[in-house]
């Protein structure tokens, strides 16, 4: 494998440490250096320590197979070696010398491994140590790589100035929204535009399919190639040339297919800063009239957008002494009307989008061994259903569309009630959580990743972040043939998390915000890759932290004494957790639809 290490780290005799006085950065935060013509090839005369340093730099670049970095190698070895064997993402890169003759020399590199990137793009969080072997002979007068294990390891900081992570979108199943698809590219401005339309074209990654609709699958594919609004086929996507793009089979598509189609393309290559207008063909002729000489926006997509349905008209509520309460701007506490408002028996409230269901579950007052909780689904003002008992229900998790709350009954059982919107019934159905529950085999032995003790659904319907274990995972929700249920591909997201996760909630389509137990760092943000993390402010929170409930706007936790807030918009430097006037106790938890 080959290393990418940080310009400033040299290979010397011995062991060399990357400086460790900073705190650890996650991919997205790190300053991109400014875009260069790219590392230059080998100077002749080189020791063979600086020469294997400017290989390690070179490495960063993936241009034509890593032309450049195999300038640094033998011939053979230039031949033989497989860059795409392997793409792995580490930190703190250790190098030992482990010998050095006239005209031979041998390094080993070890290295922490954060993540790994798929041949698709898709980045994939780890928590291990990679050990990679690198030999150097003499080629001539000139020191050169002989020997070194397939595919390549990059340094993270590395990494961060050569990929940029972009954002595919394609739409979910019910055709009402569209799912982020996060890939990592390295690739100049002017190829951009063309790469991220092929990589639509090729789709999701296997995982994701299930869960999404692909409207470049198909019959339906790219005529030619993208060109700027006046077919220019250079430096397409630089500037304000627009975008101009024709899909072959696309003119027999119903009009909502149209739009979807225009979503999954405009939404993609804005988020990635290629900017429009867009000019989209079917077949050679406009894929809709109305857009024939302006071309499409964003906004013409917006309603589309991932983003826009995670703003809810319906305002903060709380759990207060047992019962659901609503919060207005002025810190006034209203019990909700209905059972849900008089009921003091309630451990967590789940509100539909759109304010007019809950989910709750209730405390049954049974004595052991009967079930110590009940499930209740009913209307905001009105009766509820028993629908579950358990001795653990996990807080309920509202469906966009409110057709169904999920809930995870003793740990492993994951189930769905079905809220039927023309008859008002409500019934129960088994969601197949296998692939969560099951960990990877070792040997003979079956693992568990159980129990389960927090599961919120995506606004689209297509992921579920959940805790198993004390570990984060964002798994994909697959319906099946038969209409079944199932929670698959569950990807480890926060590994490095020295203590338990403890609630979390989606803060937009592609990130979560978590708690977890102690008092250092204890809440954070995740890109739902696992590639980036942000370490909130805990001023003023007093542990144990007990529930996170989130808007892209603010944020609320419940901790030991109090619900607290914290505001998006506000500058890093004045942002810390203010407490929300009334809800005060030890056991009051926020609530938001969702």
């Amino acid at each position: 494998m080959l290393l990418v290490l940080m310009t400033g780290c040299l290979i010397a005799s011995g062991c060399a440490n990357l400086p460790d006085s900073s705190a650890p950065q996650a991919l997205g935060t790190i300053d991109r250096a400014p875009t260069s013509a790219g590392p230059p090839p080998p100077t002749l005369g080189r020791d063979p320590d600086l020469l294997l340093r400017d290989f390690l730099q070179a490495t960063a670049d993936p241009t034509g197979n890593h032309q450049t970095a195999r300038q640094y190698l033998t011939p053979d070895a230039a031949s033989a070696w497989d860059d795409h064997a392997d793409t792995v993402i580490v930190e703190k890169p250790d190098t030992l010398r482990e010998s050095r003759t006239a005209d031979a020399a041998t390094y080993v590199v070890r290295a922490h491994k954060i993540g790994q990137l798929a041949p698709d793009g898709s980045y994939h969080a780890a928590d291990g140590t990679v050990e990679t072997r690198i030999d150097m002979a003499k080629v001539g007068s000139e020191w050169r790589i002989a020997v070194l294990e397939p595919g390549v390891v990059i340094e993270r900081t590395a990494f961060a100035k050569s990929y940029r992570r972009y954002t595919l979108y394609f739409p979910n199943l019910a055709g009402t929204t569209v799912v982020p698809d996060l890939r990592w590219v390295a690739a100049p401005k002017e190829q951009l535009a063309g790469r991220l339309v092929a990589m639509l074209q090729q789709g999701p990654p296997p995982a994701l399919a299930p869960a999404v609709r692909n409207m470049l699958a198909p019959p339906i594919s790219l005529k030619g190639t993208v060109t700027k609004a006046n077919g220019d086929p250079t430096e397409v996507g630089v500037g304000l040339g627009g975008i101009q793009l024709d899909f072959t089979g696309a003119s027999t598509l119903d009009p909502h297919s149209k739009e979807l189609l225009a979503a999954e393309v405009v939404l993609t290559l804005a988020g990635a800063e290629v900017l429009g207008p867009y000019l989209l063909l079917a077949d050679g002729k406009p894929l809709d009239e109305r857009y024939a000489v302006t071309g499409w926006s964003v906004s013409d997509v917006n309603s589309l957008s991932s983003a826009t349905g995670e703003h809810s008209r319906v305002g903060l509520h709380a759990l207060r002494d047992g019962g659901l309460v609503s919060v207005d701007d002025n810190g006034s506490i209203t019990p909700a009307p209905g059972y849900f408002g008089s009921s003091h028996n309630l451990q967590s409230v789940a509100l539909s989008q759109d304010g007019q269901l809950v989910a709750a579950v209730a405390d049954s007052g049974r004595p052991a061994p009967e079930p110590a909780h009940t499930l209740l689904v009913g209307s905001y003002d009105g009766t509820f259903f028993p629908v579950a008992q358990g001795n653990t229900i996990t807080r309920p998790s509202w469906t966009f569309d409110g057709g169904s709350a999920w809930a995870v009954i003793d740990g492993e059982h994951v189930i769905r009630a079905v809220h039927d919107h023309t008859t008002g019934n409500v019934s129960v159905q088994d969601v197949d959580a296998t692939a969560i529950v099951d960990a990877p085999q070792v040997g003979s032995v079956q693992a568990s990743r159980a129990p389960i003790t927090e599961l919120r659904v995506s606004h689209s319907g297509a992921r579920a972040a959940l805790i198993a274990g004390g570990r984060v995972y964002i798994a994909v929700v697959v319906v099946r043939p038969d209409g079944t249920y199932a929670l698959t591909a569950p990807e480890p997201v926060a590994v490095g998390l020295s203590t338990n996760a403890v609630s979390l909630d989606w803060i937009t389509a592609d990130t979560i915000i978590l708690t977890r137990e102690g008092s250092v760092d204890p809440v954070q943000t995740y890109s739902i890759d696992g590639s980036d993390w942000t370490v909130e402010p805990s001023q003023n929170l007093t542990p144990p932290l007990r529930v996170v409930s989130a808007t892209p706007d603010v944020q609320y936790v419940a901790d030991s004494r109090a619900v607290l807030q914290l505001q998006s918009s506000e500058p890093s430097s004045d942002r810390f957790w203010r407490e929300v006037p009334g809800l005060t106790g030890p056991s009051v938890s926020p609530v938001l639809p969702g």
